[in-house]
């Protein structure tokens, strides 16, 4: 006979979670937690709620229908990461992100230093979607020239993350942005429209303390280091603005609320036409034979949308920069999806999840109180779990329901997790992307801290629009 599980026993998988990836990412793998380790411990506290699931009457049968129910209903997402991972590779060797890092960099001045650095920070993550890859490309060269002309580190680094996370929380090619509609609820195109609410005043805030931050500092020196990086660019790649048409397209797409898939299915079509168009030499210096034919140019662009694609460079940050892992790149991520959704399909299954999220929701009577108790469950789980991805997911799984019986809309739910999720993760120096970053960087996650001012305005301006009752979607609203 079923029993109605207690809270203790519903928090034992998750303080199992939390305690083994805690070990996992502090003490033994680091940033490489996410290379498998922690997929097998979702999947083995999965385990873990299902004996406590059979324990209290669940059969095996209904365990696994739970699994199934949760892991397929991340089947969108899971095609849209892998057509991403395809869009990434055709936009690399097309010359579209690289023509996007190399006009960005044109607006560099040292006057407006720190302002420059997140805008600019900001169009790579736009265009990549990886904060990571962008503070380990464009980050490391703006660290050191800030360092040359005479501005803090900490400053510079608050500069550049808070750029990154802008872009990589507003770009359909960010994971976690994919991730937080697919827990939520609602579609990618949705997400980012509404999450552009409370992320453009954000930013902007952001920008003007940069710009008066700048205007206050006295600086020496020259920003003449860009040259080898912008003249590599320049003989690498035809840059055009003509290449500006494909992202332009995708754009259009998005406002005509074209479906995420085909959309990001005719940006990498078209990413793929252009490279044939503008990048002919590029290809041929690619080929083992030194010129192109229709066969190698296939091989190439194929290659770049799937698995693997190299373009020689001789700076050292493009060496990282322009290199892309096509849909294989991907495949980590989904990974983890799919052992989280595991563990959460377990979790819903057995009653679990429904339980530990009455007995939160006990406190949020208001929906500013809901979405509050959100943010502090998803800032709880980056602190704890360590890891972005958890602090999107389980809060997902927990709160989908609770939003839903309320009338709101899934994007207040799915533009909370990233508002509260995403950006504070890199503020926990035992986090993943904390540890990652004051790596990368060379500063230290609390010396930066103060100074990445969009990571912190991001869950207060949620906050905000949550207490006095802004743009909060109802559910009747979304079905007009």
């Amino acid at each position: 006979m079923k029993k109605e599980p207690r809270l203790w026993i519903a928090l034992i998988p998750v303080i199992f979670l939390v305690a083994l990836l805690s070990i996992n990412v502090i003490l033994v793998f680091g940033d490489d937690a996410l290379s498998g380790s922690n997929q097998f411990i979702l999947l083995l506290s999965g385990a873990v709620a299902a004996v406590l699931g059979i324990s209290q009457g669940f059969s095996w049968e209904e365990i696994l229908a739970g699994i199934e129910k949760s892991v397929t209903s991340t089947t969108n997402a899971i095609l849209i990461l892998l057509m991403i991972g395809a869009l990434a590779g055709s936009w690399m060797i097309s010359g579209i992100v690289p023509a996007m890092i190399y006009y960005g960099l044109q607006i560099l001045n040292p006057e407006i230093f720190l302002p420059a650095a997140a805008i600019i920070c900001a169009l790579v993550s736009l265009a990549t979607g990886s904060s990571w890859s962008t503070s380990a490309t464009v980050g490391i060269a703006l660290i050191g020239i800030g360092k040359a002309i005479g501005i803090s580190e900490a400053m510079v680094a608050g500069a550049v993350i808070s750029g990154a996370y802008f872009g990589d929380k507003i770009s359909p090619l960010s994971d976690t942005t994919n991730l937080a509609p697919a827990m939520a609820g609602t579609d990618l195109f949705t997400h980012i429209r509404y999450m552009l609410l409370t992320t453009i005043p954000s930013f902007t805030i952001t920008i003007i303390i940069f710009v008066i931050l700048s205007l206050s500092l006295s600086s020496s020196g020259s920003v003449n280091d860009i040259e080898p990086l912008l003249s590599e660019l320049r003989s690498t790649f035809n840059l055009t603005p003509w290449l500006f048409t494909v992202p332009a397209l995708v754009i259009l797409l998005i406002i005509r609320k074209m479906p995420a898939l085909p959309a990001i299915l005719i940006g990498t079509l078209a990413g793929a036409l252009c490279a044939l168009i503008f990048q002919g030499d590029l290809l041929a210096s690619m080929s083992e034979t030194g010129y192109l034919d229709m066969e190698t140019a296939y091989r190439l662009i194929m290659n770049s949308l799937t698995v693997d694609m190299t373009i020689h460079a001789e700076h050292p940050i493009l060496v990282e920069l322009l290199n892309s892992s096509g849909m294989a790149g991907m495949l980590g991520t989904i990974w983890l999806i799919i052992s989280a959704m595991v563990f959460g399909g377990v979790m819903e299954a057995c009653g679990f999840l429904e339980v530990i999220s009455r007995s939160l929701l006990k406190m949020a009577h208001k929906t500013a109180s809901l979405i509050a108790t959100t943010m502090g469950t998803c800032l709880m789980i980056n602190v704890t779990a360590s890891d972005q991805y958890l602090a999107i997911v389980v809060p997902g799984r927990m709160y989908a329901d609770a939003y839903r019986k309320r009338g709101l809309a899934p994007e207040n739910l799915s533009r909370t997790l990233e508002d509260s999720g995403t950006v504070t993760s890199v503020l926990v120096p035992w986090n993943t992307c904390g540890a990652y970053q004051s790596g990368v960087l060379g500063v230290n996650t609390l010396a930066y801290l103060p100074f990445a001012f969009f990571n912190l305005l991001s869950p207060l301006m949620t906050l905000i629009f949550a207490i006095f009752n802004i743009k909060i979607r109802r559910l009747v609203q979304a079905y007009r």
